[in-house]
């Protein structure tokens, strides 16, 4: 496995073709249930006194919902994940108003490293044309409830990274579920990590300076791979970036600890709602037993990880746990800073990149990687 990992195989462009062997099953999808398997939508809900507040929604988002709505839903209306996948694509992602010029100002390319059981995965290194050696690597994990997307899900965040001449992006196209549950995704992603720091020259990166992100479910992947860096005493994570993260199961979450309310008062977002969070659950991880692996906030310890930055939505079902792992992050010592927007949907940057708070958003996260991938001259 180690000769083969340290192989580099340079593409120009496109996705490649899966050269997976393992039979894959057929997925019949009546994915959506009727009722949530973990909490009770048709009470009387009151907002909890924490964070029920940041449920109230913008003018902005009150505006665009209804068009929001009828894009999610088309792509809910498919009949499998296979065909979601291919009515979401992944074409490259808009930039918002003001935003850097992706085809002028970053440069991309593929490549591909085998995982530990041959499969090829697929990653996209976006950098600066101006890009310094021995830069900090961005380790990226897209979003997409762990069942579609690939690197544009997340591209805008990927070109905003890339603009700093001091980093280069580095996103892995992990596999989905259902076909690949947990912890296949996980194993996936940890491996690309691996490859990333066994082949930093051929990258340009300092295998010592590496920021895991992720939105969504590439939030709950970064989160994981902090800890298990941690634990198999790999070096060289030096911050996380965690946006609209899912970092515990519902059957896991410890509610006498935490607020834990979004999950029922935000049930209806169209971006992503209780029923449809809950069918991307049961795909990724159909009988989950406790694992940090794919909730974070039920691990051990937290201590000894790398500052974050957490950043979520208040209109969001995510939204209380981001919260609660900001919290536990801090308890265990971790230097975290947290950002809830009022009034905005899951992901809300990318289906609202008009909206106030996207140029706010945007720009914590450029001043976070600005800290912590400065490159000293003692480095270069």
């Amino acid at each position: 496995m180690e000769s083969k990992r340290n192989c580099l195989i340079t593409h120009a462009s496109g996705p490649k073709p899966r050269c997976d062997t393992r039979v894959k099953k057929q997925v019949t999808m009546d994915y959506l249930k009727n009722k949530s398997e973990y909490f009770s939508l048709d009470t009387d809900f009151k907002p909890l006194p924490k964070y029920g507040h940041l449920s109230e929604k913008t003018p902005e988002y009150i505006a665009a919902e209804p068009a929001i709505d009828a894009v999610q839903s088309r792509f809910w209306a498919s009949p499998d994940f296979a065909a979601f996948r291919r009515a979401a694509g992944d074409p490259d992602a808009a930039m918002p108003p003001g935003g850097p010029d992706r085809y002028r100002d970053i440069t991309t390319e593929l490549l591909q490293f085998p995982a530990r059981d041959g499969h090829l995965i697929e990653l996209k290194v976006y950098k600066s044309q101006n890009v310094a050696p021995n830069a900090t690597l961005v380790y990226r994990m897209h979003g997409g409830g762990f069942v579609v997307g690939r690197h544009e899900v997340d591209g805008a965040e990927n070109v905003y990274a890339a603009t700093n001449p001091n980093i280069v992006v580095v996103s892995v196209d992990y596999r989905l579920a259902p076909e690949f549950p947990f912890p296949r995704p996980v194993e996936d992603c940890y491996d690309g990590l691996l490859w990333c720091k066994e082949n930093a020259k051929a990258l340009g990166i300092n295998p010592e300076k590496i920021i895991v992100a992720g939105s969504s479910a590439g939030g709950n992947l970064a989160a994981v791979m902090a800890i298990m860096a941690r634990e198999n005493g790999i070096a060289g994570i030096i911050a996380q970036v965690l946006h609209f993260p899912a970092v515990c199961h519902p059957k896991f979450f410890p509610r006498d600890k935490y607020e834990y309310g979004s999950y029922i008062q935000n049930s209806e977002n169209p971006v992503l709602g209780t029923l449809r969070m809950e069918a991307f659950l049961n795909a990724y991880n159909p009988n989950p037993e406790p694992d940090y692996r794919h909730s974070p906030l039920i691990a051990d310890s937290l201590a000894n990880l790398p500052p974050a930055l957490v950043q979520c939505a208040g209109f969001d079902v995510l939204r209380d746990e981001a919260f609660a792992y900001a919290e536990a992050l801090k308890l265990a010592g971790v230097d975290v800073e947290i950002y809830g927007y009022q009034g905005v949907p899951h992901c809300f940057p990318a289906v609202l990149p008009t909206h106030p708070s996207t140029p706010v958003f945007y720009k914590r996260y450029n001043s976070f990687l600005e800290k912590y991938a400065t490159i000293s001259a003692e480095e270069n």
